[in-house]
């Protein structure tokens, strides 16, 4: 009987969470395409964009800890028994749309716009819970108060006021403020990407309680980048940048624990032939087949508008972390259309790209990617589109990528996030 694997996938505009369940295709077979199927719809206490599963507890439960674009906003966790038992444990509120969540054992970030929080948590059950007594955690009478007060609050403005330009696309600020808020994999240090001042925030992390302590506001290799989404090389030596507005991926390499940056690298996403301006980057990631050492980097961006493809692009890293250049993109140079593009394949924004794949929508607000299972030395990859509601599973063998199976969460309902079981 073939092996089957199950993700979840929250939405942005429905109050439920969705478990997918994934079977690959026969790897003996000429069609090796899978099957994937809707397998249970939780209720949720609302939209879920982002979503962040902790590793498995000794009695086997996992931890699901997302953003809630509630009103007001909150983050919320969740205790995930089964794939189909998923159990809510309780939420706090944010001052602003969060963007993303990520979580230790002992304390939940948060980021959207111009603010963010750190939430205490409860090691045994993972429930959001009050701070202990430190300086600076509780402020006029809070300890008081019936909601859940954060154990920190963070703020990305400088001298100029949060962007906000009221259009659905901004989303209350994310597109012109923090985004997202990563740990380092020993959890010493954390990473916001924030779009709009064109930097990531770097913090190191308290150990004992999980508060944070600035360290570094490091700018954007270049102007208007939009810093968007920062993960971590598992030896924790270099981090990648995904760029929403100049579709770009940076590497840096870290120092001090993690919390200092040197930038190293920037590969281009989208073909020297495209206009920057008609795509918004998504995400990156690393591949999970081979532990410590990940042979490949992923990368998406999505089409600005509707009908506007987007992309995935697959790239080769060395066994240090780094992508490797000296490989020859993966397809044929065409002359600029377009006076604004003087770059050439040759160059290295161009080099060490193995495969770039056009996705069959825009992507819509999603197009994100997350590495799952490798089954028969194919890598599988969840994808997912808010333009009309699909998930998608890719298939990449190191040679090609392909869509292995999809399926649609329903009428109207925009896929976010997905995460792997």
């Amino acid at each position: 009987m073939a092996q089957s694997f199950d993700f979840l996938v929250g939405t942005f505009n429905t109050p439920e969470l969705y478990t997918l369940r994934f079977t690959p295709g026969s790897a003996s077979s000429k069609d090796s395409s899978g099957d994937l199927q809707v397998l249970h719809c939780t209720s949720a206490i609302g939209s879920h964009s982002w979503l962040h599963l902790s590793p498995p507890k000794e009695d086997g439960t996992r931890n699901l800890y997302a953003t809630a674009w509630t009103e007001p906003p909150a983050v919320v966790a969740y205790v995930v028994k089964s794939p189909t038992d998923i159990q809510l444990l309780g939420s706090a509120p944010t001052r602003s749309r969060s963007g993303y969540v990520t979580a230790s054992e002992i304390a939940l970030y948060s980021a959207g716009g111009a603010t963010g929080e750190v939430f205490s948590l409860d090691p045994k059950t993972g429930n959001i819970i009050p701070p202990p007594e430190i300086d600076g955690a509780r402020e006029n009478g809070a300890a008081k108060s019936p909601k859940i007060q954060p154990l920190q609050l963070l703020s990305f403005t400088l001298s100029k006021p949060q962007r906000d330009d009221g259009s659905v696309m901004d989303f209350g600020g994310l597109r012109h403020g923090a985004h997202s808020a990563d740990l380092s994999p020993d959890g010493r240090a954390l990473y916001v990407a924030d779009i709009g001042r064109d930097c990531i925030w770097t913090f190191s992390v308290d150990p004992g309680t999980g508060a944070l302590t600035r360290a570094e506001m490091h700018k954007s290799p270049r102007s208007g980048d939009g810093p968007r989404h920062v993960w971590p090389h598992p030896s924790g030596n270099f981090v990648y940048c995904v760029q929403e507005h100049s579709s770009m991926v940076d590497v840096f390499a870290t120092t001090n624990r993690g919390v200092n940056l040197l930038h190293e690298q920037g590969v281009r996403i989208v073909r020297e032939y495209d206009e920057p301006s008609d795509f918004w980057a998504d995400e990156v990631r690393t591949s999970l087949s081979s532990g410590r050492k990940p042979k490949y980097l992923y990368a998406s961006v999505r089409g600005l508008k509707e009908g506007k493809q987007g992309y995935v692009a697959v790239y080769k890293l060395t066994d240090e972390g780094k992508i490797d250049t000296s490989l020859e993109p993966d397809y044929t140079y065409r002359p600029p259309m377009r006076s604004y593009t003087t770059l050439k394949p040759e160059s290295p924004e161009y080099r060490g790209l193995l495969k770039l794949w056009k996705t069959p929508t825009s992507g819509g607000w999603a197009n994100a990617i997350q590495p799952g299972p490798t089954v028969d030395g194919v890598e599988y990859l969840a994808l997912t589109d808010s333009e009309q509601g699909f998930v998608f599973v890719l298939a990449w063998d190191g040679d090609k990528i392909k869509e292995a199976a999809r399926t649609k969460l329903g009428d109207g309902v925009g896929a976010a996030t997905a995460v792997w079981l």
